[in-house]
């Protein structure tokens, strides 16, 4: 296996990697099959702590940063899973922790930390609206002691296999704010009571095996208490989750870019055309080892990012490019990858092809490059605003 420059928290690694080991390629394969979702495994993840990383050991947690997580999410592509299934209690546990009331934290984060809950989906990607959050549409109107939620969400994943949700609506009309930012709210939403009483899920099937659906509210009414931090600055709370989104997004894509590495050379040493290795090749051996020297440098603005973000500092920039870097190299390896199996690539009991499916998403979410490079023109360079 091919070592990373910046290969920290060797003790996490090694107990992350012996879970992964009692669930193979075969069992994944199966999942994916089946378009299922792996319980067993985010079991044994949760048994065993992991997905408790992020909650502080008071509420029953281990009390880690998001380095330690994002090297979890890491260790789960390396082995060939797919940290998607999960990866959303991580992103998420952020904005409860740090925003969410005392009252708050005691109620969820101990059930969390022992599995009894999970809080693994964030509603926050509306239809006409995608990655311009500020102008989402579904709204939230207080009423006594009750807020009436209204509206629909898009593309909004592992509702059903949550019990908890982080929601982003609008408590103030856009045209009545001074900046547009202003006026979102964030809730912590009973997915099951809501599912009852006006919340309707809509599953989407998509090209990877990922779980995510349509939500629409009609009259949804969740009690006033369920409101994170102070009405009207939800959009600012909301940025805890999103950039730590990122910052996870880049380690999956890490971990599946030393997969697609892994797997390559090992093949390109054992494959034999023409009477030599096809490894031997440079026209194999470059794209490779590119993609190979893009993932190190991936791999450092990932932990720069996760610095930034563990001393509270801003790290929007960092996440952005880390996960632009990120995205990239995997998709590079994955295009390496299959490219040098040739047929054998397009196999499902080869791996590569699941993989490929998978790790290509990260090109579009959970934020477009295109959009990364309009944030590192307009936010980092000065550049003015295109949109």
């Amino acid at each position: 296996m091919t070592q990373s420059i910046a290969d920290r928290h060797q003790d996490i690694r090694d107990a992350v990697r012996a879970l992964c080991s009692q669930f193979p390629a075969e069992y994944h394969r199966k999942i994916d099959e089946a378009r299922g979702y792996p319980e067993e495994f985010v079991d044994a993840l949760t048994k065993a702590g992991w997905m408790a990383a992020l909650i502080p050991e008071e509420y029953g947690g281990s009390g880690l940063g998001l380095a330690e997580a994002s090297v979890i999410m890491e260790e789960i592509n390396r082995a060939g899973g797919n940290s998607g299934a999960c990866h959303g209690q991580m992103y998420n546990m952020n904005t409860l922790v740090r925003h969410g009331s005392e009252e708050q934290r005691q109620r969820y984060l101990p059930k969390i930390a022992t599995g009894e809950l999970r809080l693994q989906s964030m509603a926050v990607t509306e239809p006409t609206t995608g990655t311009d959050t500020t102008k989402i549409k579904t709204t939230a109107v207080k009423k006594g002691d009750r807020y009436v939620i209204n509206g629909q969400k898009v593309w909004i994943s592992r509702v059903q296999h949550s019990d908890l949700m982080i929601l982003l609506a609008r408590t103030t009309p856009l045209s009545e704010v001074k900046k547009k930012s202003e006026g979102l709210s964030i809730f912590i939403v009973d997915i099951k009571g809501a599912m009852k009483s006006g919340m309707q899920v809509r599953p989407i099937l998509n090209m990877v095996n990922h779980e995510t659906n349509e939500l629409f509210f009609d009259n949804l009414e969740i009690p006033a208490e369920n409101l994170i931090g102070e009405e009207g600055q939800g959009f600012k709370y909301i940025l805890t989750g999103l950039n730590a989104e990122r910052v996870l997004i880049a380690a999956e894509c890490i971990g599946d870019g030393y997969w697609f590495t892994d797997k390559v050379v090992q093949y390109a040493k054992e494959r034999v055309v023409f009477g030599r290795p096809i490894g031997q090749n440079q026209g194999v051996q470059f794209p490779i080892a590119e993609a190979f020297i893009e993932l190190e440098a991936a791999n450092l603005m990932r932990f720069e990012a996760c610095r930034l973000y563990d001393t509270k500092q801003a790290c929007g920039a960092q996440a952005n490019m880390a996960k632009y870097l990120a995205a990239k190299a995997s998709w590079e390896a994955a295009n390496a990858c299959i490219q040098f199996h040739g047929g054998f690539g397009f196999a499902c009991e080869y791996d590569v092809e699941r993989k490929f499916r998978e790790t290509r998403l990260y090109q579009v979410a959970p934020i477009s490059t295109n959009l990364i490079l309009s944030y590192v023109a307009e936010h980092v360079l000065g550049l003015p605003r295109s949109f």
